[in-house]
């Protein structure tokens, strides 16, 4: 690997070193850093190491004086400049736009660095007891190298090797500097560039948004969370046999409605169904959009719908969730900027499915405000310009994507949202 021309640097002389090399807001600046060791920095031709116990402190006057694009490996990063209150304006994950160029979630830092340089991943190596049947490794006699001959990365350093010395931590951000470089490449030659590199930047602030969501937490009025539950539920239990007599309380609003007959368990979807056919509603499923149509059909089925409000609140947005999840006025849970399996930024503790009756409790700290975004309907939006369908595309040019969808079906919006 050609080595950039390595600096030591005293803390205090970061700011002027990097100006003198011109470095300017918005610039590529990568950064590796451990607590108690020090922090690289690299520019691609240079690179420097800063002895330092406090890093952080470093990185936060860079980024107050230059406020360069930051490139960094993976989320630990974006997590430690959050808790430090470092408020970044510009990055590039590498792993996030990892993700945005292979398609796939899960990933390493050593499956990364095999797919960017088209190693096989099954031969990557890894610590451990040697295997005597499988052929040796040629390691080669650098150790402070990370790349070895064959082109895979050191497993020792991908342990903790990397933040070993200040050195290796200016090796290290130099890697990630060559890696955005790499990835930037393979952007240009995607269909839009632009819009491209434009996803890749969005996606990674996106992500560290999430690491600044996961350390603060969001505002929340724990009073109102207390009455919104009480109205719904019945006010907090005082132990298990009172919740199990609230639970039964909310069964018989529902049961009542019924003529005598076999024991029905509300939870059960097959009881359910079995239920719905005794007062002639028959529904291939219990989902609560197939179940409005028949709201006027029998009072079971509003008495039904009703309990399954209470009951997800009772069960997953409840008061024992309210005691796991929210500390010191913040309702905290784990962000993820664009979950694999969603598709979508996630979070979880349920944050970004609560219930619309509970979300009134999210409420601004005095002196602050929310400032509310709709994107409105982006999910099929860009679901038709992906998918390149003339209909779903011509639906999508209306101001309200669900109603000429329904119209063509011949079915109410809200199903057409559905089958969408």
């Amino acid at each position: 690997m050609p080595s950039p021309r390595l600096e030591r640097l005293p803390p205090g002389s970061v700011t002027t070193w990097l100006i003198d090399r011109g470095v300017a807001a918005g610039d590529d600046l990568a950064v590796s850093f451990h607590g108690g060791v020090g922090v690289g920095f690299a520019l691609g031709s240079a690179c420097a190491a800063i002895s330092v116990d406090d890093p952080i402190a470093v990185v936060r006057e860079v980024d107050h004086h230059i406020a360069p694009r930051w490139i960094w490996w993976n989320r630990d990063t974006a997590d430690a400049l959050a808790q430090a209150s470092i408020m970044v304006t510009r990055c590039w994950d590498i792993f996030t736009v990892h993700r945005l160029l292979s398609g796939r979630w899960r990933t390493s830092i050593p499956v990364l660095w095999a797919n960017m340089h088209r190693l096989d991943t099954d031969a990557i190596p890894t610590m451990g007891q040697l295997d005597l049947l499988s052929t040796p490794y040629d390691e080669g006699d650098d150790p402070d190298n990370p790349v070895r001959p064959d082109g895979y990365l050191r497993p020792e350093w991908v342990a903790q090797g990397w933040h070993e010395t200040p050195q290796r931590l200016a090796t290290w951000a130099t890697l990630a500097y060559d890696l955005a470089d790499a990835q930037r490449g393979l952007l240009d030659h995607r269909t839009d560039p632009s819009r491209a590199h434009s996803a890749a930047r969005a996606e990674s602030l996106a992500e560290f948004l999430c690491a600044e969501l996961s350390e603060g937490g969001l505002p929340f009025d724990v009073e109102t969370a207390e009455d919104i539950m009480a109205d719904a539920v019945g006010p907090r239990p005082a132990d298990q046999a009172a919740e199990d007599r609230s639970r039964e309380a909310r069964d018989r609003e529902v049961l009542s409605h019924l003529e005598p007959g076999p024991p029905v368990d509300l939870r059960n979807p097959t009881d359910v169904k079995t239920m719905l056919r005794r007062v002639a509603v028959d529904v291939p499923d219990t989902r609560a959009w197939r179940l409005e149509p028949f709201r006027g059909t029998h009072p079971v089925v509003p008495a039904l719908l009703a309990w399954r409000k209470a009951e997800r609140i009772a069960t997953t947005y409840g008061y024992r969730w309210l005691d796991e999840h929210v500390r010191d006025g913040r309702l905290r849970g784990d962000w993820a900027s664009s979950d694999g399996a969603a598709g979508r930024m996630t979070a979880s503790a349920g944050l970004h499915n609560m219930p619309a009756e509970m979300r009134p409790a999210v409420a601004a700290e005095p002196g602050h405000l929310f400032v509310r975004a709709d994107l409105g309907q982006i999910e099929p939006r860009v679901l038709a310009a992906v998918s390149g369908d003339p209909a779903l595309i011509a639906a999508a040019g209306d101001d309200d994507l669900y109603q000429p969808i329904a119209q063509r079906l011949r079915v109410d919006r809200d199903i057409a949202k559905v089958a969408v």
